[in-house]
């Protein structure tokens, strides 16, 4: 398993912006698929929601329906951290974000702790 730290989280007014950063312990990424969960108040672990995701090889992203346009993943290898930018937030968008990272060969997850995003209206 890889280590996963997310910030960045924090208030915002809905039509605002926040970029989180998860900072891991992966030093090559071809062999993962990564991604940003949520969670919104009141759900369980188990309802957790995929946002965006991004594959280590290839680079191709998939976003949910509803951040399309909006959120932005990226993944900076120099920096050894997954990126996910938030634009014209609103207030479905509060929950804590995860950052979740799966070994494409042997399917091992890890997340991270999460970072708490509200969003106010």
């Amino acid at each position: 398993q890889v280590q996963l730290v997310e910030s960045g989280g924090g208030l915002v007014q809905a039509g605002g912006s926040l970029r989180l950063s998860c900072a891991t312990s992966a030093r090559t990424f071809s062999n993962y698929e990564m991604g940003w969960y949520r969670q919104p108040p009141g759900k369980d672990r188990e309802e957790r929601e995929l946002v965006a995701s991004i594959m280590g090889r290839g680079g191709g992203t998939g976003y949910a329906d509803s951040v399309k346009g909006r959120f932005t993943v990226n993944l900076d290898t120099a920096k050894n951290a997954l990126y996910l930018q938030m634009n014209n937030l609103t207030p479905e968008g509060t929950a804590i974000y995860y950052c979740r990272f799966e070994t494409t060969t042997t399917q091992v997850v890890s997340w991270g702790r999460g970072t708490q995003v509200v969003v106010s209206s």
